[in-house]
């Protein structure tokens, strides 16, 4: 049918001005679902003697880790359970640069100095997000490229499905004989396995794109229903002045509050303000492994009122689905939503997608060498 060749041509063209795009971001794919499983393994963290004595303040524990780098912006200080570290992190933007500075929470020791931006997951991350070029091209190259495979993976459904029902059952399983050629077995690897995956890889595209672009995250999630904004925003302070005759500052009894209020959180992540109008914002960590259920929130640095904010990002019990859905788009994104076996599911279909450009330059290589053959005869 004249449609099909067209959609064919077109899926020809995408695929393989993409391909070597959609290869490396699928495969580093496949390497970051399993990212906190292996740093787990290889990491020997020694637990720290539980004391029966005050942590670092926020206060105090900034300081210390800026003797290691007195000129860097931290981005905020991570109090896990009483025998972990206290984990400094700083982050500017330009230049770039991501370390973090361990403390012992009960000495101030300085344990240790994890530059975020080298070994093997760094070096996966910037394949994934920008091919390892520079960050402004690569991350165009990628979201324009991802953007292009989701027609792809429409396209290829459209071209997948037979002209005759009684034709569907060799497109959905493998009918492989001793001499069934090389060029059968990988358009049936293309196509069947490219039905398999399809829906799977469609989610994978759809929720990397969100994240890669504004216009795409906001149209989805009004067309969910959403109503808030999208954007992250820290709210300002209520108040506009410090209240007299406190020993200690706001800001360094706000831990000790929050641990009593959720004993069970995994961790909380403070924030510091980066002007006297600007509240101090905490991120509660409530569940290992996901990101969709911290609890946002953000307090007046003066007296510690609590502040809403209307953003999407707020406390997850007040959030709407709309808001609850957007909030899931990671954890849906690398499988984590679903545990570890979401996280094998997207592995696997990382390494099928990865598989796709292959047998698609192969079966394209295929047909142009026989025709140029004929041509040549």
């Amino acid at each position: 049918m004249k449609y099909k060749k067209q959609i064919l041509t077109l899926h020809k063209i995408l695929g393989l001005t993409t391909g070597i795009v959609v290869f490396i971001v699928a495969i580093t794919g496949c390497f970051w679902a399993f990212k906190e499983e292996i740093e787990a393994l290889l990491n020997d963290d020694t637990a720290i003697e539980v004391r029966a004595q005050e942590h670092l303040t926020p206060t105090e524990a900034k300081d210390i880790a800026k003797t290691v780098f007195p000129q860097q912006t931290v981005h905020g200080t991570l109090f896990k359970q009483p025998n972990d570290p206290i984990e400094v992190i700083f982050y500017d933007a330009e230049p770039e640069f991501y370390q973090s500075v361990f403390l012992n929470p009960y000495s101030g020791e300085i344990l240790e100095v994890k530059d975020h931006m080298t070994g093997f997951f760094a070096f996966i991350l910037k394949g994934h997000m920008r091919l390892w070029l520079p960050k402004e091209l690569g991350e165009q190259v990628v979201g324009v490229s991802i953007l292009l495979f989701i027609i792809i993976i429409i396209s290829g459904f459209l071209l997948w499905l037979p002209k005759r029902r009684k034709n569907l059952k060799q497109r959905v399983s493998f009918k492989w004989k001793a001499t069934t050629r090389w060029k059968r077995k990988n358009f049936d690897l293309h196509t069947i396995l490219g039905f398999y995956v399809c829906a799977l890889a469609l989610i994978l595209a759809f929720t990397g794109s969100i994240m890669s672009y504004n216009w795409m995250r906001y149209g989805f999630y009004k067309a969910i229903g959403g109503d808030k904004t999208i954007a992250f925003i820290i709210p300002e302070n209520t108040s506009t002045t410090l209240e007299k005759n406190q020993d200690v500052s706001p800001i360094d009894q706000l831990i000790p509050l929050l641990r009593k209020e959720n004993p069970n959180a995994e961790s909380f992540e403070l924030h510091y303000p980066h002007s006297e109008t600007e509240s101090i914002y905490i991120e509660t960590s409530n569940t290992e492994g996901v990101y969709y259920d911290s609890d946002f929130r953000f307090f007046d640095q003066n007296t510690l009122e609590e502040i809403e904010t209307p953003s999407v990002y707020g406390t997850y019990s007040n959030a709407k689905v709309s808001d609850k859905i957007l909030r899931m788009n990671y954890d849906i994104h690398i499988g984590a939503i679903g545990g570890i076996a979401g996280k094998i599911i997207a592995f696997l279909s990382s390494l099928l997608i990865a598989s796709l450009p292959v047998t698609g330059t192969l079966l394209w290589y295929g047909r142009t060498y026989k025709k140029s053959k004929k041509s040549a005869l």
